[in-house]
């Protein structure tokens, strides 16, 4: 442990900043409901991250995906490549958190002669199965002992419920008001607005309209929650010699974190429960990447609800803690005009819930100068994966 609290500490990592570049990206279009699996989208994820990279699907000796949803696994990327070689594989990619911390994988993978090509992949077909009956988010999660024996039976279930609370213990604890929660909704819908694959582009959204939409559990109003989407992105982590190589403009791996809260668990057991992980992740990402909050000109965060961007925008050190409200205020978060631009995508609440592998994809975006939303000069960038009780931190930057 590289640092601890009462609460929470940080996981100890190589120093991995400058080995490894992300060289290709992959992505599907983003739906509601679609009628596809989840491997027929992380299928189509990988062709595209590979053939960006310039690779072969023989290529790739190296496969991160998550094991809690694995629907893209070794076993599958051979069938449907017609494959047989060697994989290095790690059930700790896709997603969340691990889509900040697969690039470290991948670089362990390489410097050990294990890959030289890592494919990290995450899809979900969530939207396909809430419709089909077959499951989804809410469903997932109603499976966990602990919410059966302990949440569900009290009523606090589902996910809005818990935010919701979180969400009035922030209001409570340092005054953050309804309309500084609606400026982060109102930042990502016009972030969507500008991006053609977002699942709510051309649905412009104003403080009025997020006032006035209904409550699900109050504080928690629809704009403030994630939505449910059908789709999937990946990418390819190499050697920055190689990457250099390949056809793309290298994003360099600079700085990664991750840390854990102490109960492993959710936030009915955290004693900082208007804090995140982050609190533990960020820092010592940003000591690796040698690189301070200041520096960074896009800031990517799993949003599945606006009051977890604003704890993290506090627990990574962009404003003091109970600050992010007045933060986060005008035209803070806009890609062309703000302090700090934000999910320039549109984020898990209007680009789509693919769970944070696409804030990653938006990063190499903004570095190869090809995002919808732009950010002029973007050099640093970062995305703050989130899952509860972990968060994690990956610093990308341009090569020099």
């Amino acid at each position: 442990m590289a640092a601890a609290a009462d609460w929470g500490y940080a996981s100890e990592l190589d120093d991995v900043s400058g080995a490894v570049a992300i060289a290709g990206i992959g992505e599907t279009a983003y739906t509601k409901a679609s009628g596809r699996t989840a491997r027929e989208i992380g299928a189509e994820a990988a062709e595209r991250a590979i053939a960006d990279a310039g690779l072969e699907p023989s290529d790739i000796d190296g496969l991160t995906f998550s094991g809690a949803f694995p629907d893209f696994d070794a076993a599958a990327f051979h069938e449907h490549f017609g494959t047989s070689h060697d994989l290095w594989t790690s059930p700790w990619g896709g997603g969340m958190a691990w889509a900040a911390t697969a690039p470290y994988l991948a670089a362990q993978a390489i410097k050990r002669g294990d890959a030289r090509h890592v494919l990290n992949v995450f899809p979900v077909a969530w939207a396909t199965q809430r419709s089909s009956m077959t499951g989804g988010p809410g469903e997932v999660h109603a499976t966990q002992a602990m919410k059966q024996n302990f949440e569900v039976p009290f009523g606090w279930f589902p996910q809005p419920v818990y935010f919701a609370t979180i969400m009035r213990r922030q209001m409570l604890e340092f005054g953050t008001t309804e309309e500084q929660f609606g400026a982060v909704a109102v930042a990502c819908r016009r972030h969507a607005n500008l991006n053609p694959d977002a699942v709510m582009h051309g649905r412009p959204m104003s403080i009025d309209d997020y006032l006035a939409a209904p409550f699900l559990a109050d504080p928690l109003r629809l704009f403030d929650s994630c939505l449910i989407s059908d789709g999937g992105a990946a990418y390819v982590t190499t050697s920055i010699e190689r990457a250099r190589d390949l056809p793309n403009v290298p994003a360099v791996v600079k700085g990664v974190g991750e840390g854990y809260s102490a109960s492993g668990t959710h936030w009915a057991q955290q004693r900082a429960f208007t804090s995140t992980p982050q609190v533990f992740s960020a820092p010592p990402a940003f000591a690796m990447a040698g690189v301070a909050p200041a520096d960074v000109d896009l800031l990517t965060v799993y949003d599945p609800f606006t009051v977890v961007s604003l704890m993290q925008i506090e627990d990574m050190g962009f404003c003091p803690k109970g600050e992010a409200g007045a933060f986060v205020e005008g035209d803070t978060l806009f890609h062309d005009a703000g302090k700090l631009p934000f999910n320039t995508h549109g984020g898990l609440l209007s680009h789509a819930y693919v769970l944070g592998i696409a804030h990653v994809v938006e990063c190499v975006k903004q570095l190869r100068g090809s995002a919808a939303a732009q950010v002029p000069d973007a050099e640093i960038v970062v995305y703050g994966g989130y899952t509860g009780h972990m968060a994690s931190t990956l610093v990308l930057t341009k090569d020099r």
